[in-house]
């Protein structure tokens, strides 16, 4: 069997869904692995460092399309959604394409695949459980993104983070509070403790509490009905509009008075709720910053114009997109393992075993035999297992 990396083609995209450091793993497992040229370059993976672990350099895309079962993206399907018309006219039916494809907001991709005969997972729906967590892609890229998320707001904030008591006096630390502590939050979180600022977080679920803590981190106590912040796989739910509204009138004396807000609240495949209003905006000093890394969502601020950063009365406003990409190397070192990880789950003596019996297996197939066959994306495209319309 032979596994295919090929270039990414989504603009701006500069990881890859293979590194050379996870090949010797993958190859014990029993398959070859073919990668088009270039693949990794952008991510600091010339193509000899694939050769010296036994990986095949094709020729062009088309070979690894053509020879591969079972091609490895970072983006595919509805997230990236260009590229995915020219790989989809490149694939022979058959084919295994594993990747973040966005399948709860994208239909005609889930459509298109299904169509095609192409067996489609998505990473992104990664089961919650504890023997996936090595395969987690949210995860892993979320820890790239609260890290970054720290280091956009401190380039941007005009004073410096940590408190230092000099001969020319005594600089204030900076202030810092995050909104969501899932796993970009607490890595902000802990980033922002590195560098020396006083943190505050909060969470609809009080059961993070003791993480926040644990991170030297003051935990936010607001008095909300939170009921179940989270569905059954793990993932977060929308509370509803006066469950925002009442949460974004406790938070708006605690974000007057600090210097960077770093938002994370994200839904799969929703609209970011909005937290931070207009009039909080306008009640923080000139020269704060908030970084809202829900963005690519809408953005957990009203003012956020994703991927640009825009300056509102003197709060300078960032809504960073595709983040884990602008740390390329080590973004593709944790994909690649998350990918090695569920490849091996898969394999069952060097052949693709597709036990639909298994949790992780039936949680991430989003397509096959011509169906679209997962439950929450065929909700999400107002459709039920049986092929007909939901009520």
């Amino acid at each position: 069997m032979i596994v295919g990396v090929v270039k990414e083609t989504f603009p701006g995209e500069r990881r890859v869904a293979l590194v050379p450091g996870v090949l010797t793993q993958l190859r014990r497992a029993g398959p070859d692995v073919l990668v088009e040229s270039g693949a990794g370059e952008a991510a600091g993976f010339p193509d000899e460092t694939y050769t010296a672990k036994g990986a095949t350099i094709a020729a062009n895309r088309q070979e690894v399309f053509d020879k591969a079962d079972v091609i490895v993206q970072v983006r595919s399907g509805g997230a990236n959604p260009d590229g995915w018309s020219a790989d989809l006219a490149a694939l022979k039916p058959g084919k295994i394409v594993i990747g973040a494809c966005d399948p709860l907001t994208s239909p005609e991709a889930n459509k298109q695949a299904a169509e095609k005969g192409i067996a489609l997972f998505s990473m992104e729906l990664m089961p919650r459980i504890t023997r996936a967590q090595s395969m987690d892609i949210l995860s892993s890229m979320a820890t790239i993104a609260g890290y970054k998320a720290v280091i956009l707001a401190a380039d941007n904030l005009p004073q410096m983070f940590p408190m230092m008591m000099t001969a020319a006096g005594t600089v204030s630390p900076a202030k810092v509070f995050v909104v969501g502590a899932g796993v970009a939050g607490l890595q902000a979180i802990a980033t922002a403790k590195k560098l020396g600022a006083i943190v505050e977080a909060y969470d609809v679920r009080p059961a993070v509490k003791e993480q926040v803590q644990s991170l030297g981190a003051k935990f936010v106590e607001m008095e909300l009905e939170t009921g179940a912040a989270e569905d059954a796989g793990g993932y977060a739910k929308a509370l509803g509009e006066e469950f925002y509204r009442k949460q974004r009138e406790l938070m708006t004396e605690v974000i007057a008075a600090t210097d960077v807000v770093i938002t994370t609240a994200a839904v799969p495949g929703k609209k970011a709720p909005i937290l931070v209003t207009t009039e909080m905006v306008e009640g923080m000093h000139r020269g704060a910053v908030i970084v809202d890394l829900a963005a690519e969502r809408g953005g957990n601020c009203e003012l956020t114009k994703p991927g640009e950063t825009i300056v509102h009365k003197g709060v300078t406003i960032i809504g960073p997109l595709n983040v884990p990409t602008t740390i390329p190397h080590h973004a593709s070192q944790m994909y690649a393992k998350n990918i090695v990880t569920f490849l091996v789950h898969l394999l069952d003596e060097g052949n693709i075993k597709l036990d639909l019996e298994d949790e992780i297996t039936a949680g991430t197939l989003v397509t096959r035999e011509g169906k679209v066959v997962h439950p929450m994306v065929l909700a999400a495209m107002g459709e039920t297992p049986e092929g007909g319309q939901s009520s």
